[in-house]
């Protein structure tokens, strides 16, 4: 079985259901691969993109490696004071701001496109 998915199904139950939910998005919708890393799922297109981190209290968050390049326009995307990532913490799956997340998801992809061309 695909290491990232017998992850998910080891978490807690609201956990599970969240990580799911943004695993399938990012992997089916955006086409990201996954992979463990740091004992967490990572996504990547050309590198690194995002990862899903489960948090003590029974929520996730998913945290862009260049989360503050984003432009991030609608003010959802929390920072916690890290220098570079920035993440959005989900507590059940009606938090999820459709539109606003396609489109960080979206400039999140496409940065990562740039960086591996200007190398």
């Amino acid at each position: 079985m695909d290491p990232v998915v017998d992850f998910i199904h080891n978490q807690p139950p609201k956990q599970k259901v969240l990580l799911q939910y943004l695993h399938d998005k990012l992997t089916r919708e955006f086409g990201l691969h996954s992979k463990i890393r740091f004992k967490i799922p990572f996504y990547d297109h050309k590198s690194w993109v995002c990862y899903l981190n489960p948090l003590k209290l029974d929520g996730v968050e998913l945290v862009f490696l260049k989360g503050q390049e984003l432009s991030d326009v609608s003010g959802i995307l929390q920072s916690k004071s890290r220098k570079m990532v920035a993440g959005i913490t989900f507590e059940s799956i009606q938090d999820y701001p459709e539109s606003e997340l396609h489109q960080i998801i979206n400039e999140a992809i496409l940065l990562d496109e740039l960086a591996k061309k200007n190398k």
